[in-house]
This record gives structure tokens, sequence and C-alpha cells, in this order.
């Protein structure tokens, strides 16, 4: 993956330095921090996570501070009040023939507030589906020193087994299924019917000078090329998609869109090699189907409607292929700058930065010289110009607007997958306590203060984890009720997706949080031992301050 490289190690909420620490495991300091706080009272003060998240802890029986005292060893960043799951890169299509992984998405979500306190977990609000993320492979592993006093086994079965992310739910479509290609989906979107309707009017406009008998029946034939224009964006989508899967790059989906089509691939190649090639096969295919219906025209009488078919067809992939073999992202001619930079320097980002300035002048440039140069090819009647002259311009807007916007979503995705190595899930993870499934409320909460943990898991007769007690649910519970509320009413039943790796890092921890989401998550060892449990709320809060620092 082409990572430049994110330096600094994920904190959850906390900027102290990278020093040597006790294990989490290791029992609970003597009470130094302040005071513990009911639900309702809140801080101001920000708590620190550790590197080293400890697996779950016992009892000691000993009392510890609250574990958001500063400089604790045990001490765990508090969740937010309305608490989301990991927020994941979202963004806009790129134009016609792009191949931008789901339009070069941007970062999403703000860091969560503070919430209220409690002598235990606290919690977030219900999940929310996160957004699809730019993917690839990053680990990162860590190991912890202490031994815990009680081992718990995580067992799995299935797919989403420990150390590797569970399967992926099918993918939300993105208009109309038309078929799956090489195993791909490809959608039409809606705004394809309002580009059809255009186009059948636009060209059926012409088709009345050029062959003026066809009366009426002119439309039927717009329409037509209207059709068949966009099974040449599909077949130059085609290209990028066989490209990326021949290098062992995931497709999501096809999507033909108002200004044409995009292949979202969810990883970047891994060298300038195949970012080149990757760009260059989908204008190469437009070429030469270019090519082909300029040879199918030869032999056809050019006043005919096959011939004027042919011509349309021809002229029309051509621009196709000029338009993105522009040098700009988020064009195809802008990833093969991308990489021709990249090649030169040796750093991915320095490429994206040079082909994203390109592409916002580009961006200019078509705004302002496409309406003179459409003017100055264009019809001289007084009737044409006025209405003409509008349409240019809004066209040249819109095409500007796309290119300024891809440009600008290009430089946020590439300092995105800088950082995202920062995200590691051993760094981010919590201290949990396992306990009975009728224990109270009150109790399990005394033991995780206890061992300065901060997270609660639910285990049967054999200590095998069952389920997640939820933050959102132990903040909702009274305090003078929860001596009588049995933690198991409170818990989330856990599933396959809901055990992930204490080694996963990075996209590949998003990608295994954005197939299930929850609120939180256990976190296992290779061995299958807990570790700990996960919140989407700090992975949250540990995204956007990765996305706040300078590259």
């Amino acid at each position: 993956m082409d990572v430049s490289g994110g330096s600094g190690q994920p904190r959850s909420g906390n900027d102290e330095s990278a020093e040597p620490r006790a294990h989490p495991t290791d029992p609970a300091a003597d009470p130094t921090g302040p005071a513990e706080r009911g639900p309702g009272e809140s801080s101001d003060e920000t708590p620190a996570a550790p590197d080293e998240p400890g697996r779950a802890a016992a009892p000691t029986g000993k009392p510890a501070p609250d574990t958001g005292a500063e400089g604790d060893p045990d001490a765990r960043s508090k969740p937010p009040s309305d608490g989301r799951p990991t927020p994941a890169p979202s963004g806009s299509p790129a134009p016609s023939g792009t191949s931008e992984p789901s339009g070069s998405p941007a970062p999403s979500g703000t860091p969560a507030s503070p919430g209220t306190s409690a002598p235990g977990p606290q919690g977030p609000a219900e999940p929310r589906e996160p957004a699809a993320a730019p993917r690839h492979a990053a680990h990162h592993a860590g190991t912890g020193t202490g031994t815990p006093r009680h081992r718990t086994e995580a067992h799995t079965d299935g797919t989403g087994g420990p150390g590797r992310p569970p399967q992926r739910r099918p993918e939300p479509g993105g208009g109309l299924l038309m078929g799956r290609p090489f195993g791909v989906p490809v959608y039409v979107a809606p705004s394809w019917f309002l580009v059809a309707i255009l186009i059948t009017w636009v060209f059926g406009g012409q088709l009345d000078r050029v062959l003026p008998e066809l009366g009426a029946a002119r439309y039927l034939v717009s329409l037509f090329f209207a059709i068949a224009f966009y099974a040449s964006v599909l077949v130059h989508e085609l290209a990028h998609t066989v490209a990326a899967l021949r290098f062992k790059l995931p497709v999501r989906r096809i999507q033909l869109q108002f200004f044409g089509g995009v292949s979202e691939i969810e990883k970047e190649a891994e060298t300038p090699g195949r970012e080149f090639v990757l760009a260059f096969v989908g204008p190469l295919l437009s070429l030469v189907l270019s090519g082909v219906f300029y040879a199918a025209l030869l032999p056809v009488e050019p006043d005919s409607v096959p011939g004027v078919l042919l011509a349309g067809l021809m002229v029309s992939n051509l621009i196709v292929a000029a338009f993105n073999l522009l040098p700009g992202l988020p064009l195809d001619g802008g990833r093969m700058l991308r990489a021709v930079v990249w090649k030169l320097t040796g750093k991915p980002m320095s490429g994206t930065i040079a082909a994203a300035w390109v592409g916002r002048a580009l961006a200019i440039a078509v705004l302002i010289g496409l309406p003179l140069l459409t003017q100055s090819l264009g019809s001289d009647a007084a009737d044409d110009v006025g209405m003409d002259t509008v349409m240019d311009a809004l066209l040249a807007a819109i095409l500007a607007a796309i290119i300024w916007t891809g440009a600008g979503n290009s430089l946020r995705m590439a300092r995105l997958r800088e950082h995202l190595p920062e995200l590691r899930a051993r760094a981010l993870t919590r201290r949990a306590v396992p306990v009975q499934a009728d224990t109270p409320l009150s109790e399990a909460l005394r033991r995780a203060n206890a061992s300065g943990a901060r997270a609660l898991v639910v285990v049967d007769a054999d200590g095998t984890p069952a389920s997640l007690v939820r933050e959102a649910a132990i903040v909702g519970v009274p305090e003078h009720r929860r001596p009588w509320v049995p933690v198991s009413t409170l818990a989330q039943d856990l599933t396959d997706g809901m055990r992930v790796s204490a080694e996963l890092s990075g996209e590949e921890l998003l990608d295994a949080l954005r197939a299930n989401p929850a609120t939180e998550y256990l976190v296992v060892e290779e061995t299958g031992e807990i570790y700990g449990v996960l919140s989407a709320a700090d992975v949250e809060r540990a995204f956007v301050k990765a996305m706040a620092r300078p590259s």
C-alpha cells in the first residue's frame, strides 16, 4: 500500500509522551486521582489512554482511583456522550471514466464531546452505519507484558475469528443493479436517467437538421445513442476493474452516473508502475472504441442513421479519452501524473499533491476556457447564441466544480492514508472485567473500578464471553437501582463480527468495524484470550485527532 507513513503513536484522546508504563493488567495503584463522579457529573479533564490496553482483568479487591485520573497507567479516555461508531472516510464520486476509490473520500466525523461520568463504564448512543473507507493492510503488532489473574478464552465460530476481519456484509446498492461482470456489481444511478433524457433531447435536435425525414423517430435513435454511449463508458470502467482485479485490488462496484462512470476501487496500487497502468487502461479502451467505430463508419453512408450513430459514438469516445487524459486529479491523467511524480520522488504523497494542484488549475481552465472554446466553434445565429452560451457556462461550471472537489478530496484522501496506521486496536482497547450474567450492576462496576477497567464482559459458567455490557445502558440506570439490575439485562449478545483481533490496525481495523457496526467490540489475542473491549467512540476520537495532525 502506498502509505508514506504516519508518525506518532495513537492515543485515545491524550497528548502524553510515549513513556514506558506498567502493563494494564497490573494491580491498580493507590488512589491519587480525583474522586469518583456519578452519572450526570462532568469533568473538563481529558483522561489518558495507554499504548497497551490490558487484557481481561479480574477483581483485585483493592480500591482504585477513578479511571480518568491523570498519570494512572491504567487510565482510559472517557467515551463521548453520543458515542458514535468509527468515522470512515466518505466522499463523492469522481467524473466520467475515473477509477478513484469511492470518489476520493474525505474524512467525516467530529471530535466527540466529553460525556457524563459514572463509577464504571459509560456509554455512547446507538450505533450508526459508518461510511465506506479506503482499504489497505497495515499491521502493527503490540504485546502485553503482564499475566492476567483471570484468563478467559474467546471462542469463535464461522468466518470472523481472531486475526482476520469478519466477512463483509452485502454492499449497499447505488441504483439499479444491471449485472455483475467479473463479480463486480454494476449500478445505474438515478441521475443517469436524467442525462439520458438530456442526451436524447440534444442529439434529437441535431438529427432533425441532419436527417429531417426521421420526424419523431429521431428521439428513438437519440435514446439508442445515449444507451450506446454509456455502454462505452461501462467498457471504460471495466478496463479499470479488470486491471484492478489483476493486481488483486478489491473493486466495490461500478456506477454509471450523470457525468459518466466511476469504478470504486477500495485499495490503491502498491507501486507507481501499477498505478500508472491502472489509470491508463481506461482512456486506452476509449481510444480503441473510437477507432473501432471509425473503422465501422468507413463502409457506411454518412447521411444514414447508422452513419450518424457511428460518427457520434466515435467522437464521444474520443472526447472521453481526451478528457480523462488531462493531467489533474481526480481524472485518470491526474493519477498517471501522480504515478510519475511518485516514481521520481519515491513519495506517493508528493505525487498526490502535484497532481491535485494541477487538477485545481485544470478546473479553473475548464471554467473559463470551455465556454470560450464552444462559442468560437459554435453557430453565429443570434437565436442560438444566448441559450448555447448559458448551457456551455453551466456545463463548464459543473465540470470545474467536480474536478476542483475531486482534487481536494484526493489531497484529503492521501492525508487519511498517511495517518491511518496510527489507529491500532491494541492501543485503543479498554481493560475489561469478566462478570457472570446475574451479577448486579453495582457489584460489576465496583469490580471494574477496583481493577482499573472500563468495560464489562459477560461470561458463562465456563468463562466463555457471551455478551458485552453496553455503556449507553449503564448510563441510563440510576445509581440507586444498580444493586437490583443484573448486567445481563444491559448486555448485547456477541456475534462473530463483534470479535476483532488485537493485531488489527489502520484500514484493516476500520474494515472490520465497518463490516459489523456496533458501539463496542470484544478484542481478542491470536490465542483467543480476551484482551479488552474496543469502543467505537474511542476509535472515532483517535481518528479525528490523527487527521488533525499535520502531514
